[in-house]
């Protein structure tokens, strides 16, 4: 036996709001979270703006002790945290330290780099000699696992505490996993998601690739332009998404409240073969990836009503949204509705399929579809694909029951979800 998979609980922080409800009326108002960052212009990026959420001291307070936080500097980490928190607690669970082992309840929370300003500030260290000084923090904030080993011992997880790293499509590909363990019944719930730091170490190698805009440096809340003609890079950002997952029968035993009904997906990889490379991605494994998450959540493509792209203002936006045309066989008018949350909070890189997986869900349990703001110049190889008004510019109240949510990652690696209201 199968189990159906539900999602209970919701945490976010990102640029364009911390927490689910600052969150939500964001995205629906079409509220930027990209801003102008002096450090990068003193360090000579071309790319000066990028999406930071704003975390305070007393908010920190809220979530970790300050033993936790004593020579604590991985914003991504304090990110993860405060997101997998605020899911753990939406779908109803109390967090104290006492609390007794859960063997029935994990966690794969994924991250890119993790700690850079922890392994810069130790690397000063050592080579001034003072190993001493490094502190007994060090390794947990630079861990790649350093995020799910804190979750793990917040919340007393007992079941699978792990974190995984696929670049972009790390927060979908962690959903997916917590889907399979609790699908095979070997979970009852699973705390799913993905963060990232945000700062000139993370981002100085895109920089340097020449992939972030440097047009919109004066005016930082119109420079991501998913889709848009007047598209010139993608403008970077950092924070976390969080997603409770739950076996449909805990859920109703518990009686939680339901956001939706995760129904599968797939993940692949294009191999860096047939025109994928590190950078661009194989568009028969992008195709493959989408078709094959609709038949594993045994739907057909004409029932999904919206799509949740990667589209990250960068050349790959047309060949994305004609990828996404083949594998629907769905074009013109008959196209689903299509946005991309990074016209409002930047690329997230390993937070961005969480994050948008959150907004994703928002819309199939409130009814609507956000909008892509920055888009009044659609891309004319992409308008030749499908209508303009399936590019939505300002919110829109319709009724929504299914939605597909996909990240294709650095590496030519894919992941795609398939979501459903839940009624």
């Amino acid at each position: 036996m199968k189990n159906r998979v539900v999602i209970t609980g919701l945490g976010v922080v990102a640029p364009n709001g911390v927490g689910l409800d600052a969150f939500s009326k964001a995205i629906k108002n079409g509220h930027s979270g990209i801003t102008h960052h002096q450090q990068l212009d003193g360090l000579n990026f071309s790319c000066c703006i990028g999406g930071i959420p704003h975390i305070s001291e007393d908010k920190k307070l809220e979530y970790l002790t300050p033993l936790q936080l004593r020579g604590f500097n991985s914003s991504g980490i304090l990110y993860g945290c405060i997101a997998g928190i605020d899911a753990w607690k939406d779908a109803g669970f109390s967090i104290t330290s006492d609390s007794k082992l859960d063997f029935d309840s994990g966690t794969v929370f994924g991250t890119g780099t993790s700690g850079v300003e922890k392994f810069r500030e130790a690397i000063y260290k050592l080579d001034d000699g003072d190993v001493k000084r490094l502190g007994s923090t060090v390794v947990v904030q630079t861990m790649a696992s350093g995020i799910s080993a804190f979750l793990g011992g917040i919340l007393g997880l007992g079941n699978q505490v792990t974190t995984n790293s696929s670049a972009c499509t790390t927060g979908t590909e962690a959903i997916l996993m917590g889907y399979e363990r609790i699908k095979s019944g070997q979970a009852k719930r699973m705390l799913v998601g993905s963060c990232s730091d945000d700062g000139p170490y993370i981002w100085g190698g895109f920089d340097a690739m020449r992939v972030m805009t440097y047009k919109y440096n004066a005016s930082p809340e119109q420079g991501s332009r998913p889709m848009s003609a007047s598209a010139s890079g993608f403008v970077p950002g950092a924070g976390a998404g969080a997603l409770v997952l739950e076996s449909l029968e805990s859920a109703l035993e518990r009686q939680a409240t339901i956001y939706a009904e995760v129904l599968g997906g797939h993940m692949n990889s294009g191999g860096q073969r047939d025109g994928g490379t590190m950078t661009a991605p194989n568009a028969e494994a992008v195709q493959r990836c989408i078709t094959d998450a609709i038949a594993n959540a045994q739907i057909s493509a004409m029932s999904i009503d919206t799509i949740n792209g990667h589209l990250t203002a960068t050349s790959k936006d047309s060949l994305e949204i004609e990828n996404w045309t083949k594998a629907l066989q769905r074009k013109g008018d008959d196209f689903p509705y299509i946005n991309s949350l990074k016209s409002m909070v930047g690329h997230c890189l390993a937070a961005a399929g969480s994050i948008e997986a959150v907004a994703t869900v928002l819309q199939l349990k409130e009814q609507f579809v956000f909008p892509n703001i920055n888009c009044e110049d659609v891309h004319p190889e992409i308008s030749a694909l499908i209508s303009e008004e399936k590019i939505i510019k300002t919110a829109l109240e319709t009724e929504l029951n299914i939605a597909a949510k996909a990240s294709f990652g650095f590496g030519d690696v894919n992941a795609c979800v398939i979501f459903k209201s839940y009624n």
